[in-house]
């Protein structure tokens, strides 16, 4: 029987809408774990078509008509990744225990403290009854990577039959829940952009989410976060309820890919030591909380606190970044997910996007406003989306056609909502814009219209590439591809196999050819100041006391930062052969920050 021991001590987490679609196929039976995001139900669906008949399963369409289609597709979807998760995974076994060049490859690509890796080696020397011993050894130490999903909490549309509201169950993000929730998985789901009380209680529905008589959880919940006091908040909030977070995922407010949810200048270093110093009451407070809970609903109630692992992302570049994380702040495992999408092993990413990533520089990627969200959002210049949109503006048809309305929660013109890409809200901005032309310069009438045509499709744009990759006919206007990778690509910029991604990160082998890329503290910091500065000169509305309060916080956030790095840096080996450096780094950005203006209130 297989354990569930952590071969790997990194994942591969979420990306856009289709990069990780089938990336537990490609990479789990490697023992990596990687995150679905199940909102897209077409593409979902779509993809169970493509891998039904790849791999020879019998498939029969869930088309609208189906009641609760949605939930069905993610379902039936999560089960078949599922299936053929086990079925590459006992074949890949086999097929360690009976090739030695299959064994050594996959012992190199185990990390170099492994106990896993360190056993196997052992056999391997042994000779004597190899195969026998190294089949048991397999079979009691190997286990599958996680088939985890993502399900972002603000993609929470209602959701109608003609004019009638269909029940809260019925919204995008609670349909999702239920389609993993109803699923054979036992994984994790990863809720990502902040809290969704309405989401949350949803979960009471659920008895996978509550501890067995074994004190084991059969569906756990993650929760990606940005700062201590955000996890104890929602952690508290779930516990209430009786349900317990099995892991806090921290992600670097900026420095990440896909959707970027900045702090008030809090870095990720200061962060993480918090989340360090206080883990056991992150802990204690969650299981007080969750025992009451349990008592009240007359459910099993554990003696002792469940596991709880604290995780990290965000621009992590380099084995000795990833082994630093893991020690000196004792995190479980560390999310490399922008490199891999340059790896076609383990992402769903087409040829065209794939090599528009590998000639990106540090000018090309960049944090912009094109989603509809209304939330910063990382890209890179030069998609097809990009040059298809412009080319729609140019010729006076700015906006998209919206087929999928995944992102319509814009309530500006109604309950059903609408999408701030969409023609048609286009269409009435961009009329309204024209009946105040003459009011305004035409510096400031060409900033209204870029905001309002800058909007991109992303429901479209981040699911195209795997139609592409796989051949699947693309139906509707032309979006082209919108992809997501954190400023971390500029400094990989070749297309690299598993097996060598796997040997970078643990630090046997290199796939990165920039000397001259900063560590991933330095680089968030650079992130941080550039982009108060922005924030602050493009405010155009009146400010308020509490935009300026902010704005000051958000200064002394950051200098304390730097604070904590000088000592930190100072203290421990990381980085020891270019610490002066970094501490002159960190003085001229600590000058910068003082030098930032924070406007005044007027009459103040």
């Amino acid at each position: 029987m297989t354990t569930n021991k952590q071969l790997h001590t990194f994942h591969i987490p979420v990306m856009g809408l289709a990069f990780t679609i089938d990336s537990p196929i490609r990479v789990a039976n490697y023992g990596i774990s990687s995150v679905i995001s199940i909102a897209d139900d077409e593409l979902i669906e779509k993809m169970r078509a493509f891998y039904s008949e790849k791999f020879d399963v019998p498939y029969q369409e869930i088309t609208k008509k189906i009641h609760d289609y949605r939930a069905e597709r993610i379902s039936s979807y999560l089960n078949l990744v599922d299936k053929i998760v086990k079925e590459k995974f006992e074949s890949f076994k086999t097929e360690l225990a009976e090739s030695k060049v299959a064994l050594e490859n996959y012992i190199a690509m185990l990390p170099n403290k492994s106990e896993i890796k360190k056993g196997l080696e052992h056999l391997m020397e042994d000779g004597i009854a190899f195969k026998e011993n190294i089949k048991k050894y397999l079979e009691d130490n190997l286990s599958a990577g996680e088939i985890d999903v993502n399900i972002m909490t603000k993609l929470d549309k209602d959701n109608f039959i003609k004019d009638e509201q269909l029940p809260v169950e019925f919204n995008d993000a609670h349909a999702a829940l239920r389609g993993f929730a109803n699923s054979n998985l036992s994984s994790s789901v990863v809720l990502s952009a902040g809290m969704n009380p309405r989401l949350f209680a949803y979960f009471e529905n659920f008895s996978a989410f509550f501890p067995d008589l074994n004190n084991t959880l059969k569906k756990k919940i993650i929760l990606k976060v940005s700062d201590f006091r955000s996890a104890m908040i929602q952690g508290n909030f779930l516990a209430k309820k009786g349900l317990w977070v099995s892991e806090y995922r921290i992600e670097s407010g900026l420095n990440c890919g896909g959707h970027a949810f900045a702090t008030d200048g809090y870095l990720l270093g200061p962060i993480l030591e918090e989340f360090k110093q206080k883990k056991d009451q992150l802990i204690q407070s969650a299981h007080d909380l969750m025992v009451k809970a349990l008592g009240q609903k007359e459910m099993h109630i554990p003696e002792r606190p469940l596991d709880l692992k604290i995780t990290v992302q965000g621009g992590v570049g380099t084995a000795e970044e990833h082994n630093f994380l893991l020690d000196h702040y004792s995190v479980d495992s560390v999310g490399w997910g922008t490199p891999f999408l340059l790896v076609s092993e383990a992402t769903s990413v087409d040829k065209t996007t794939r090599e528009l990533l590998i000639k990106a520089k540090e000018e090309d990627l960049y944090l912009s406003h094109i989603s509809p969200l209304g939330i910063p959002f990382n890209t890179v210049r030069g998609t097809t989306n990009e040059i298809i949109k412009q080319r729609r503006i140019e010729h006076g048809k700015a906006g998209s056609s919206c087929p999928k309305r995944f992102l319509a929660l814009s309530k500006e013109f109604g309950p059903k909502g609408i999408c701030t890409s969409s023609k048609k809200y286009q269409d009435v901005k961009l009329a309204e814009l024209e009946e105040i032309k003459d009011t305004l310069s035409a510096t400031a009438f060409e900033k209204i219209k870029f905001n309002i045509t800058e909007k991109a499709c992303l429901c479209v744009g981040l699911a195209n590439a795997s139609y592409l990759e796989n051949n699947i006919e693309i139906k509707g206007q032309s979006q082209g591809v919108i992809i997501c990778p954190g400023p971390n690509m500029a400094y990989f910029d070749k297309e690299v196999s598993l097996s060598e991604m796997v040997k970078h990160i643990y630090g046997n082998a290199t796939v990165m050819t920039d000397a001259n890329r900063p560590n991933l503290f330095i680089k968030e910091l650079k992130m941080y100041i550039d982009y108060l500065n922005n924030e602050i000169s493009e405010t155009t509305t009146d400010l308020t006391a509490g935009q300026i309060k902010k704005w000051n916080a958000f200064k002394n956030n950051m200098i304390e930062g730097i604070g904590y790095y000088h000592t930190m840096f100072a203290t421990s080996h990381f980085l020891e052969d270019s610490i002066n450096a970094i501490q002159d780094q960190l003085e001229f950005y600590k000058t910068k920050i003082v030098e930032i203006k924070i406007p005044e209130l007027v009459g103040a």
